[in-house]
């Protein structure tokens, strides 16, 4: 599925702000690409960038942690569920059920998504296990 239209809100680049460590962050874009560094003026300058589209452009210039490899898939699950702890939009999550969630894209991104069919869909695969803790545990 393309995040897109009635699903546009699995987006990354969806607004949905929630503070962590005392920094608000617009978007799970802008706080991800602000965990590839432990520098926290990089962090405040990632989570004030006007679009997701820039903090991600400058997640890619930040002296990046030497975990990030190891870091990424719980620094994006983090993001998600500050994301989803909206009540509103964990209930437009599990409205998806009974649907697989993937991150179709064409960018090419085999890591997060699935390009042509092909790719790992970690980011569709982290959505759906957050929907399903919140289908069996609605004090999530």
């Amino acid at each position: 599925m393309m995040f897109r239209g009635r699903y546009e809100f699995l987006s990354n680049f969806y607004y949905a702000p929630f503070v962590e460590d005392g920094i608000e962050y617009p978007t799970v874009e802008h706080f991800f690409q602000a965990q590839k560094t432990f520098d926290e003026g990089d962090r405040k300058l990632i989570a004030s960038a006007s679009t997701p589209g820039l903090a991600k452009r400058m997640g890619r210039r930040v002296s990046l942690r030497k975990d990030w490899d190891s870091a990424r898939i719980d620094v994006m699950e983090a993001g998600l569920r500050a994301k989803f702890s909206d009540p509103f939009l964990k209930n437009k999550l599990v409205q998806t059920y009974p649907l697989e969630i993937v991150e179709d894209n064409s960018w090419k991104d085999y890591f997060w998504g699935r390009c042509n069919g092909r790719g790992s869909n970690h980011l569709g695969r982290l959505l759906m296990k957050i929907r399903g803790e919140v289908m069996e545990d609605t004090s999530l």
